[in-house]
């Protein structure tokens, strides 16, 4: 029968080593470290940074068998830096983590840094995989290219909703004609000639930078 936790560790391969277990927040993260008895050796709080991290690992009287913390916003950052200081590090599934210690009847990062301590020594969590930082950055970019086209859909709504309230329409018409006929509808009006004409200027800004990023985004990025 397969187990429903497929990534356990077997213990003895790492002999008498420590296993490493890291509850992170923006600004600390909570350490807590037990041996491979199970047996509790030692607990700090350092800043959530990969230098840091290792730094304390270097500190540690035993060799870090495996470093675990559940996947978050830094988790990825941490885990790519850590690695490259060369320590075996693992990103655990956030949901499983979290349905392991909700019998905890008292929750704090102490206590949660303690708990991924002790999956990591009996083997009981699901890797997630981390990207690359190529990945990462080619993702960020993509939202941020997304979040522009959403933000001139809504001003173009908005100029659409401005209008409408003086009985202008703009109408279907091809987004090259836009600007052109927004111009139309308040040229006689210089109120709201000063309200709509420069709000139709900023696509025209825009336009050409979002192209430029789905030419980037377009590149292939290693996973």
């Amino acid at each position: 029968m397969l187990s429903p936790f497929p990534c356990q560790i077997q213990k003895e391969e790492y002999g008498r080593h420590l296993f490493i277990g890291l509850d992170v927040s923006l600004e600390k993260t909570a350490i807590c470290v037990v041996n491979e008895h199970g047996k509790f050796v030692t607990e700090s709080q350092v800043a959530s940074d990969p230098e840091a991290l290792s730094g304390f690992a270097d500190t540690l009287p035993g060799t870090p068998a495996i470093i675990g913390l559940d996947a978050g916003p830094l988790s990825q950052w941490l885990h790519r830096g850590l690695t490259e200081a060369g320590l075996d590090v693992v990103l655990m599934e956030t949901r499983q983590v979290k349905s392991a210690l909700k019998s905890m009847p008292i929750k704090t990062d102490r206590r949660a840094a303690e708990g991924i301590a002790r999956l990591l020594h009996i083997g009981w969590f699901r890797p997630v995989h981390c990207k690359s930082a190529s990945a990462q950055e080619g993702r960020a970019l993509l939202g941020a290219r997304k979040a522009i086209q959403q933000g001139m859909i809504a001003l173009e709504m908005s100029l659409r909703g401005l209008l409408r309230n003086f009985r202008l329409e703009v109408g279907a018409i091809s987004r090259g004609r836009y600007n052109t006929r927004v111009r139309e509808l308040v040229e006689t009006n210089a109120m709201l000639e000063a309200a709509t004409v420069p709000r139709c200027q900023i696509p025209r800004c825009v336009a050409p930078r979002i192209g430029q990023s789905g030419t980037r985004s377009s590149r292939p990025c290693e996973g």
